[in-house]
Order: structure tokens, then C-alpha cells, then sequence
């Protein structure tokens, strides 16, 4: 069990839910009702922690709700996935792409999808899953994957490259080679930094599991490192779909990343 923002809703909504509930059902009734004067309403006639539990008690459901199975939103904290995701973006992430979860449980009720070859996914970390980590998704359960020289195959096929310039923009990785890749259906940007080798790499993805890559191949630690390795399925957080603020400390947000569809 991860302690993290939907444990702290769960946990506030059966508080909320508890202290009305039992006040609904064992305490309003034995309390003197209340007497209207000169046609003004009459006030209610409970204890504070009532009121704030009725009260909050609908908004946190609401909030729990749409977080746990519509949209959740993340901050990009790194430049991993650069150039498709900067270090300062929120996104929002698709939670029931993959099937809905019971939060906190994270026990899947309903199978909605499965993930599909160059999704950009968020994960739980699997050897800390109070951490989120995005990464595109590369390896399915079964596939053969080689990482060798900055080029991905996949059971053997090597996945199309095409050269796209140089990175021109800031953030430090000024003159790195962009290329498009191919990735199943997905035709996406990727970046070689010049001052960094490829890591290399190769295995079979394990059943129930998941191999990730950042797009920032050379500056990405990912499913090619021990410290992440491959994801279970269980540690899928869902689908990232869409960039709704761009801003980090000290600088002005960066307006036209609004509303980007990540791809």
C-alpha cells in the first residue's frame, strides 16, 4: 500500500463519511429543532465537525473520484522524455486506459485496455512505488528487446529512424541530433545527446511485465537500468494524454505548450 494523495482522500472521506453518517443516523434526531424568527430561516442546529464533514464530504468524493478512474495530473520533474515533454510541464494522464483500479488497493475491477506499443505511461517505480516515474513504452511481455547504438529492434526488427535536424531550443541540449522513430503506430521525436554514449542493452520482457525508454535516450534512466528494470503490470498508472500548463520556478510559463496533445 502506497501512502501517497489518494490514500490521504480515501482516508479524509470516511472520516467526513463517518462523522455525518453516524450524526444522520444517531445524533440529529435527538437535537431540539431549530425555530424560525421574523420569517428568516431557521439556522442549523449541529456541531462544527458535522457541518465540515457534510459539507466537504461530497467534494472529496467528487476529487477521489476523478482522480482515481477519469484524469489525474502530473508534473514533469525532469528531462527525460525531452524533446516530447519538458522539465516543467503538468500533464493530465488517462487513469482508465488500462482498466480501472480501486484506489490505494490498486486491485483492477474492470479491464478497460491493454498498453500498446509507444505509450507514454506513468508507472510506479518498482523498487519505490511512491514514486512516479514517464517513460515510453517499447518492450511488451514476450518481445525481444536490443538497444545498440542509440537503435531499438524489437524481436529482431529493428524499429525505423529517421534524422530530423538538431535541437535548437534551450534547456542545455543545444545542436543534440532529433530523429523520428517508429514504435508500432506511434511516430514520435527522439533525442541523442552528443556528449553521451548509448546504453545498450538486451533481454526477453518478462510475463505480466513492461519495458520503458524516455525519449532522451541518452539522458533517460529507464527500463535499461537496474534501478528501474522492467514494470508490472500492476505498477501502470495510466496513459499520459495531454500538457495543460508549462511552468517552472523563477520563469515565465511557456503558453503555447497548453493544451499539446502528447503523442
Amino acid at each position: 500500500m502506497v501512502i501517497d494523495f489518494s490514500f490521504i482522500l480515501v482516508i479524509a472521506l470516511l472520516v467526513t463519511g463517518a462523522v455525518w453518517g453516524a450524526d444522520v443516523l444517531f445524533f440529529k434526531a435527538k437535537r431540539p429543532v431549530p425555530v424560525a424568527k421574523d420569517g428568516e430561516p431557521a439556522p442549523l442546529n449541529e456541531p462544527i465537525a458535522v457541518e465540515y464533514a457534510r459539507s466537504f464530504f461530497p467534494i472529496i468524493l467528487v476529487v477521489l473520484v476523478i482522480r482515481s478512474f477519469l484524469l489525474e495530473p502530473f508534473r514533469i520533474p525532469s528531462d527525460s522524455m525531452m524533446p516530447t515533454l519538458y522539465d516543467g510541464d503538468f500533464i493530465f494522464v488517462n487513469k482508465y486506459a488500462y482498466g480501472l483500479r480501486v484506489p490505494v488497493a490498486n486491485i483492477k475491477i474492470v479491464s478497460v485496455g491493454d498498453p500498446h506499443r509507444g505509450d507514454v505511461v506513468v508507472f510506479r517505480l518498482p523498487a519505490n512505488p511512491s514514486i512516479n516515474y514517464i517513460k515510453r513504452l517499447v518492450g511488451l511481455p514476450g518481445d525481444h528487446i536490443v538497444v545498440r547504438e542509440n537503435r531499438v529492434f524489437v524481436n529482431d526488427k529493428p524499429m525505423a529512424v529517421e534524422l530530423n535536424g538538431f535541437y535548437s531550443d534551450e534547456h542545455g541540449y543545444t545542436n543534440a541530433q532529433l530523429a523520428f522513430e517508429q514504435l508500432g503506430d506511434v511516430k514520435h521525436t527522439v533525442m541523442f545527446t552528443n556528449d553521451r554514449y548509448s546504453t545498450d542493452f538486451e533481454a526477453i520482457v518478462p510475463a505480466g511485465h513492461f519495458f520503458f525508454m524516455g525519449d532522451n535516450r541518452n539522458n533517460s534512466q529507464d527500463s535499461r537500468f537496474p534501478q528501474v528494470g522492467f514494470v508490472p503490470e500492476g505498477n501502470l498508472v495510466g496513459r499520459a494524454v495531454r500538457i495543460w500548463m508549462n511552468w517552472r520556478a523563477w520563469e515565465m510559463p511557456v503558453w503555447s505548450r497548453i493544451g499539446t496533445k502528447i503523442e
